[in-house]
């Protein structure tokens, strides 16, 4: 449900287990680039392992490497991260027909003067029960007998054996995450998208941003504010606790102004109608932006549940009967959600790594109002200075977003008309966020 991109760029030299190459996967176009993905031991004792998968960049495996995890709690980096936002191939159904056909994304150059991108990316799914990563033993699933760390996904300690794990494979990690920043070519960065830094101030910020775009009623933004706020709503929702009764009238108001048909991730998208096989096409002819296939969920489901794709992807179901985008077999804590994770952000700044903190602005799901106050707040607290006063940034000659910089190490970024999961609403303007980033640049400005 909260998608979020944790990124550690390291140099490239020596490919993985050839055992683990992908010779193809069904359906795919002819690449130059190579593939890789398997299973990383992470306890042999107890058959725990994590699934990755791998992409070389497609001219030169000499570029940073950049790591994905997905905040969501159980929910795929492989899934939403290379088949939905930013890998390079999205599952497509053609018409009328049950197969799938791949289509490259992000390959051609956006606009003249800026030319496509490349790093080598790798997509990891954590914990065990996610994805295509499993444990036999079935206790583990249960939050209590879990690492508590499990929840932070940036000190995990299962992230860390499985980095290791990889040594045979990634030989540049040299055995462990903390070298990381003794053997790299490329400075270590931290990239986060539409975060939960702070519940209560993520939380409540959403009834700001659903009645500013119109979406729900004055009594109801009013009763939001003075009567029943919304993080107390999702709170008891989580904890599978009876919310008080003004509460609940005004769960019931949002829920019925609201409508099934608003997604919360963009406000902006149609909801996928699976019945209805043509709707994006039908959406497309409609209008004059590039197409959005909004069930690329449930595609990306279909193809990753095909025995062939699973045997050429080296994947296994184990305990599982099926591959879920978002685990159900994982329980999680929910009181976790009540520790705030900017306090991770700060550490990173206080150890001289390099942040970008960015927001979709027509994600309604972690509203990009909350995460604004709070990066401004993290700023003041560490003594940062304003060093790029809020400003548009450019995607060739049209507004990219907007972006604020603090102390030349701290950016926040927002992607005009982007969703919870960005690059898959707005990959060419994602894909000049990640390039600046990625370089070390500021975004492009009008000249």
């Amino acid at each position: 449900m909260l998608p979020k991109a944790w990124m550690i760029m390291v140099t490239w030299q020596i490919p993985p287990f050839k055992s683990d190459e992908i010779i193809s996967l069904p359906n795919q176009p002819k690449v130059s680039s190579r593939q890789f993905a398997g299973s990383i031991a992470v306890d042999e004792n107890n058959e725990r392992a994590l699934f990755y998968y791998f992409v070389e960049a497609e001219t030169n495996s000499n570029l940073p490497l950049d790591l994905r995890l997905t905040g969501c709690l159980g929910c795929s980096s492989i899934g939403f991260g290379a088949f939905i936002e930013h890998g390079p191939f999205k599952p497509r159904r053609e018409q009328d027909a049950d197969t799938h056909s791949f289509n490259f994304q992000l390959k051609e150059p956006l606009s003249p003067g800026i030319k496509k991108v490349e790093a080598n990316m790798l997509y990891l799914e954590l914990p065990a029960g996610d994805g295509f990563s499993y444990s036999s033993e079935k206790s583990f699933y249960a939050y209590e007998r879990r690492d508590n760390r499990v929840m932070e996904v940036g000190n995990n300690r299962y992230t860390l054996v499985a980095i290791k794990g990889e040594t045979s494979k990634f030989s540049t990690f040299h055995g462990s995450l903390c070298s990381l920043t003794g053997t790299t070519h490329y400075p270590i960065r931290h990239q986060t998208g539409s975060p939960l830094l702070n519940f209560n101030k993520d939380a409540d910020s959403r009834g700001e941003y659903l009645w500013s775009h119109g979406l729900i009623s004055d009594s109801a933004y009013e009763t939001l504010n003075s009567a029943c706020n919304n993080s107390q709503i999702l709170r008891r929702q989580y904890q599978n606790v009876s919310v008080s009764p003004v509460c609940s009238v005004v769960s019931g108001q949002l829920e019925k102004e609201l409508g099934k048909f608003i997604d919360s991730h963009d406000v902006t998208l149609d909801v996928c109608l699976s019945s209805i096989r043509s709707q994006s096409r039908v959406l497309t002819q409609m209008q004059e932006t590039k197409e959005i296939d909004v069930c690329i969920g449930d595609e990306t489901d279909k193809y990753l549940n095909r025995e062939d794709v699973q045997k050429s992807f080296h994947a296994r179901l184990i305990g599982v009967n099926s591959w879920n985008i978002c685990s159900d077999v994982l329980h999680f804590g929910m009181q976790n959600l009540d520790i705030p994770t900017f306090n991770t952000i700060g550490s990173l700044v206080k150890s001289s790594i390099r942040v970008l903190v960015y927001s979709g602005d027509q994600d309604s799901l972690v509203p990009l109002i909350g995460t604004r106050i709070l990066v401004n707040g993290l700023a003041k607290e560490l003594g940062l200075n304003t060093t790029v006063s809020y400003r548009a940034w450019l995607q060739g000659q049209q507004v990219g977003g907007w972006t604020q910089v603090y102390g030349d190490i701290l950016t926040f970024a927002t992607i005009r008309g982007g969703s919870h999961e960005a690059p898959f609403s707005q990959p060419d303007r994602s894909l000049v966020l990640f390039s600046a980033f990625l370089k070390g640049k500021p975004l492009p400005v009008a000249q």
